[in-house]
């Protein structure tokens, strides 16, 4: 699977899992997730590569949803999971 469809499925999970993604311009740094009033908010760099926002989304899926009990494609998962574990 390549960056673009992985972005794109990890994008598709949040959305259904109910995260709000935004997208702005930040620099390239890739973006970050947190919690406001209890919702869970995605930030997007535009300006950063497809990886790096992969990352992000993955990190945040991995917060949003308890990714044993979701489906995910197996690609997707490992991703999810290896992502999940990193300390950036």
């Amino acid at each position: 699977m390549n960056t673009e469809s992985m972005l794109d499925e990890l994008l598709r999970l949040l959305e259904k899992a109910g995260v709000e993604v935004r997208t702005e311009q930040m620099g390239g740094g890739g973006g970050g997730v947190c919690s406001v009033k209890g919702k869970n908010i995605v930030f997007l760099d535009s300006q950063g590569n497809m990886r790096e926002r992969a990352a992000v989304c993955a990190k945040a899926l991995a917060k949003a949803v308890d990714v044993e009990k979701v489906y995910m494609k197996p690609e997707v998962r490992q991703f999810v999971e290896h992502e999940s574990k990193r300390n950036d």
